[in-house]
């Protein structure tokens, strides 16, 4: 990771108030609706209770939009050139991408503070390990999904890629049992979609691998190994780098 590069990235990003207004708010407004608001939210819930599981799923789609949307705005560096002239420097394409991922991360911290901050006084409860290693796992995967907006970037030649991208991200959401769980047929496709298995790693230590499984037409819990979401993060982590190392490659003119 090219540290100069990093710095002149973040201070270009918090030029733009806009999309720190977007990153940060719009993820915490899902998290009120859809959580902080709701009587059930105090339901228990393994470790802790529905708030929780609501608060860990709208802060893992904060943190993936806040990453992708950094990655796919390389769509307007494509457009004023800039990839073209980073070609002409030392800077590796790996080293590119990394430093997109962690300026990401940095981001991501946002919208996760906020909605952790707000679970806090909402009423999200859990034992101390779920806080700690669900924010570990949602900061740490979400720079994954940098490569998925660098992708559309580098692909598209307008500045509709940030769009697409982050549009996006609300079907794969909905598919990743971010909003809500999925069960039966759904739940089964959802554990091929790329944000299924970072969402089931983020809130493992609050459900110890136990998923609503409407099984035979009962509420019963079904137990997922955790080789399952391990796998789905590993698999997508690969594919994702690679396709983005090839785009970019591709922007910057290079055989």
């Amino acid at each position: 990771m090219n540290a100069t590069y990093l710095r002149l990235e973040l201070k270009r990003f918090f030029r733009d108030p806009m999309s720190v207004f977007f990153i940060a708010i719009l993820p915490t407004f899902f998290f009120v609706v859809f959580g902080a608001v709701q009587e059930w939210s105090s339901q228990p819930a393994g470790n802790g209770n529905v708030g929780m599981y609501v608060m860990i799923g709208m802060a893992a789609y904060g943190a993936v939009t806040a990453t992708v949307s950094i990655g796919s705005a390389a769509a307007v560096e494509r457009m004023q050139g800039w990839g073209r002239q980073l070609g002409l420097t030392p800077l590796r394409d790996a080293t590119f991408i990394a430093t997109k991922a962690c300026v990401g991360v940095i981001v991501a911290l946002i919208p996760v503070t906020l909605i952790y901050g707000l679970g806090a006084l909402t009423g999200s409860r859990g034992d101390t390990r779920v806080w700690v290693l669900s924010l570990i796992v949602i900061l740490v995967a979400a720079a994954v999904f940098s490569a998925y907006g660098l992708i559309f970037g580098q692909l598209m030649r307008s500045e509709s890629a940030v769009g697409a991208a982050t549009g996006s991200l609300v079907v794969l959401a909905f598919l990743g049992n971010l909003f809500f769980p999925l069960t039966g047929v759904m739940l089964t496709i959802a554990k091929f979609t790329p944000l299924y298995g970072y969402t089931s790693l983020a809130r493992r230590a609050l459900t110890d691998g136990y998923l609503p499984g409407a099984v035979g037409g009962s509420d019963a819990l079904i137990f997922e190994p955790l080789w399952q979401p391990v796998t789905g993060v590993v698999v997508w982590t690969v594919l994702l780098a690679v396709v983005a190392i090839g785009a970019v490659r591709r922007g910057r003119g290079r055989p």
